[in-house]
């Protein structure tokens, strides 16, 4: 003990005497460690650390395997024939199901307000294995179409807008215009996998709603149950499979089973989460190398005190031991500074990405990141304090203590394995920038591709209509016409309209038949927008043929639709469109005109996030009630304004203008196109912001690398230098003599990592869109950059070469 204690003096002792060295050290683990530490977080959370919940293990979701035409494999939905089969043959779980989540209006006593409702079915606490503080969960007779409205509060709705006043359970609330019974509240941290605010019976139908795949299921093991035993009752169940798959797959072998939640739940962030944690070991391993370079030239500057203390008695294990603890001391304070870093990085993690794209219970440090963060900075220790240590064992005692101390480290190896880490560190950092590239190129794509509309002052307002008040036509065209009204006076703007929904975001998937045409018969699924007449002038989407909705196209004229260019392409065959018929709930609809395709996240295309797909435009007077209903229930409209140019307190005016048709019907919130665009691109500019991020640190790293390799050599061989230039050598010559040594590894770093990246980017296959696997662009702008980075990194440091006295060198030989 007295030993260690002494190496940890003198370790102190000698960090102290070069301070600079030790802040390097110290800063450069932080950034990487701390980087390693944040998206471990993130991927502890979404695939390590159990959910919150009890027994965990036992809760399920559903896979479907589709084989046949279409081989793939995926979490899914299901209708209400699949919900009840399911639900009444697999006795080895408890299942239960749940809507998608939606915006509903709660009126209080001052004001009403939006707040985030999803609809479950009556044994959903149950399954997740959460109990309320007040009151109780649904039953089977609330759960079913004739039963009494009642809904479950949150804790933080509970605390919020009701005071935290117990005596709310068993009271009445008005939710979506009408009376809702208060029967539960959940305690505080409960979480469902959708956060939301509330929730309320679903009442699982099998037609409107139960009709298409609508419903998320959601299982828990029996006790004395297994997986297997699940997967093998569902695959008894042959007639499992929707309507909407039948008529999608025909002919493919479609079957079901179970798999823990958590892995469902992190289907779509699994593979950008793996890839992140690939990203910041790459990092590690960068920092590492660098710092073992750094380490190096220092054991070089220290041979005279080594071999002192080796001529004097001390061991080679002694000195490997001191080196160790002089690393394992500045690994100590990076660690430490790398838990800080992380932990800001978390928070802002938090703060910046919506709770949707986080795993339920957020992000967080536990007992399995520390230790994570421990074990990083135990490995760096190893890594970067081993090559020093194993570098001065290699050193002679007679021939260091003759020469003064002298000994040259290109000598003695040293320089050859600076070389070959620079060598790594590039490598590492081309396939990084090559990974970080092509998602840029795949998100300047994404965002670049042509709107088909303009979306220069526009600005967009939702509100919820799934309410008591407007289920019946008129009540709901009423809203429409005032509304619009209200907002064209509004000075400063030029039109005004409705639509179900807008370009950038999700559409109401539906399916429509083809009446006539040689395509007579056809049916498959569509994009269903109503809107109001002003819909097309108000975003500036071009007509291709036929005409627009008018306002005479109402409830009692013939049914008309407009579609889009991609609707007629895939649907008609662009052949005579205009003219020609579809059928949907019974309705002939007559197609009038066929306009520009308008870009919005691929709902049953394939192809990328946002592309264009068919879409039908239907007027608003003309859309069935009923299907008006059940899209309100999934979807808020859209309020669109175009303004002739930027105005202030525009949205403070639409605000006062829907008020003054309805004062009860709040607006959920007010957005710009590029807005919108930016959320559907939410996970794509995550993935780049810190993939581009890391990869930015990895060139910096790695020019500090070259950048100390050439400037170490020009302290190594200022004698040499200085000789060969009073024989007549240039000074041009002699920086290119030093500075080869960091080009050249620059060029086998590159050679390496390009043809290491052939190899890793194959993990983007399913995250690249409008890009090539191996595009020459990316590739030659990767090589550019860190040419040009690697070749300032090494011609600075030969500038000092020119302050080199020729004849001062002759006299000091």
């Amino acid at each position: 003990m007295q030993t260690i204690l002494q190496d940890l003096r003198y370790a102190l002792k000698q960090l102290s005497k070069n301070p600079g060295f030790s802040i390097v050290v110290v800063l450069t683990l932080a950034l990487s460690i701390g980087a390693n530490t944040a998206i471990f977080s993130v991927v502890d959370a979404l695939l390590l650390r159990p959910l919150p919940y009890p027994e965990p293990q036992r809760l399920g979701s559903l896979m479907r395997r589709i084989s046949g035409p279409s081989n793939s494999t995926y979490p899914v939905n299901i209708d209400g024939d699949t919900w009840r089969q399911f639900r009444d043959n697999v006795p080895a779980v408890t299942a239960a199901v749940a809507s998608k989540t939606g915006g509903v209006n709660l009126e209080g006593a001052r004001r009403a307000q939006y707040v985030h409702g999803q609809r479950v079915s009556a044994d959903y606490f149950d399954v997740l294995g959460l109990h309320p503080m007040l009151g109780r969960s649904f039953t089977v007779t609330e759960d079913t179409a004739s039963g009494p409205s009642a809904v479950v509060l949150s804790y933080s709705l509970f605390k919020n807008t009701f005071n935290a006043d117990p005596t709310i359970v068993g009271q009445a609330i008005r939710l979506k215009g009408v009376p809702y019974t208060v029967i539960g509240v959940l305690p505080p941290g409960a979480q469902t996998p959708s956060p939301v605010d509330l929730w309320t019976s679903l009442r699982p139908e099998t037609s409107e709603e139960g009709g298409g795949d609508n419903f998320e299921p959601l299982v828990r093991l029996k006790d004395g149950a297994t997986w297997q035993q699940a997967d093998a009752q569902l695959s008894q169940l042959h007639s499992l499979t929707s309507r909407v798959l039948q008529k999608k797959f025909p002919g493919a072998k479609i079957s079901y089973y179970a798999v823990p939640l958590q892995q469902s739940l992190a289907v779509e962030t699994r593979t950008p989460a793996m890839i992140l944690m690939s990203a910041v070991g790459f990092v590690l391993l960068v920092a590492c190398a660098n710092l073992a370079g750094l380490a190096l030239v220092r054991v070089g500057r220290r041979d005279s005190e080594i071999a002192t203390r080796l001529a004097l008695g001390a061991t080679r294990w002694a000195i490997l031991r001191q080196f160790w603890i002089e690393s394992l001391l500045l690994t100590t304070a990076g660690v430490l500074a790398a838990v800080l870093l992380g932990g800001l990085t978390l928070q802002l993690m938090n703060r910046r990405i919506p709770h949707g794209f986080l795993p339920v219970g957020g992000v967080s440090f536990d007992a399995r990141v520390l230790l994570f963060t421990a074990a990083a900075g135990i490995g760096a220790s190893l890594f970067f304090g081993l090559l020093p240590a194993l570098s001065a064992r290699r050193i002679d005692v007679q021939s260091t203590l003759a020469s003064g101390g002298s000994r040259s480290i290109a000598q003695s190896g040293g320089t050859r394995t600076r070389y070959a880490l620079i060598v790594g560190e590039v490598a590492l950092t081309v396939v990084l920038l090559t990974v970080a590239g092509l998602l840029i190129r795949t998100l300047v794509y994404l965002r670049t591709l042509p709107p088909g509309f303009n979306p220069e002052n526009v600005v967009v307002a939702k509100a919820s209509l799934d309410d008591a008040r407007y289920n019946d036509r008129a009540g709901f065209l009423k809203l429409l016409d005032q509304s619009t009204a209200a907002m064209r006076s509004i000075p400063g703007v030029e039109s005004a309209a409705v639509g179900l929904s807008v370009p950038y975001e999700t559409a109401l998937n539906y399916t429509v038949k083809v009446a006539d045409g040689q395509q007579a018969g056809e049916e498959d699924m569509t994009n269903l927008v109503y809107v109001t007449p002003a819909y097309f002038a108000t975003l500036q989407i071009p007509l291709r043929a036929g005409r627009l909705l008018s306002a005479s196209d109402t409830s009692t004229s013939q049914f008309v639709a407009v579609v889009n260019a991609v609707f007629a392409s895939k649907y008609l065959a662009r052949e005579n469109s205009v003219g020609r018929h579809l059928l949907s709930d019974g309705n002939t609809i007559e197609i009038v005109g066929i306009t520009g395709n308008v870009v919005a996240p691929s709902g049953f295309t394939d192809g990328g996030p946002i592309l264009a797909e068919p879409t039908v435009y239907v007027p608003a007077t003309q859309m069935p009630t009923q299907l008006v209903n059940l899209a309100h229930v999934w979807f808020q409209p859209n309020w669109i304004v175009r303004t002739r140019a930027k105005l202030s307190g525009l949205t403070q005016q639409m605000q006062q203008a829907l008020a003054g048709v309805d004062p009860d019907l709040p607006i959920s919130g007010f957005y710009g196109m590029n807005e919108v665009l930016a959320e559907a691109l939410l996970l794509q500019h995550v993935e780049v912001g810190l993939l581009a991020s890391l990869a930015g640190l990895a060139l910096l790293l790695s020019s500090v690398g070259i950048y100390g390799l050439v400037s170490n050599l020009v302290n190594q061989r200022t004698r040499e230098l200085g000789i060969r230039m009073a024989l007549g050598c240039t000074v041009r010559g002699a920086m290119f003599e030093v500075s080869r040594t960091g080009i050249a590894a620059t060029g086998a770093g590159l050679a390496v990592g390009l043809l290491s990246s052939f190899v890793a980017v194959k993990a983007l296959r399913s995250q690249l869109f409008g890009v090539a696997l191996y595009d020459p662009l990316t590739l030659c702008a990767v090589c550019a950059v860190l040419a040009l980075v690697a070749l300032l990194a090494a011609v600075l440091p030969t500038f000092r070469i020119a302050s080199i006295d020729p004849a001062e060198t002759l006299r000091a030989q």
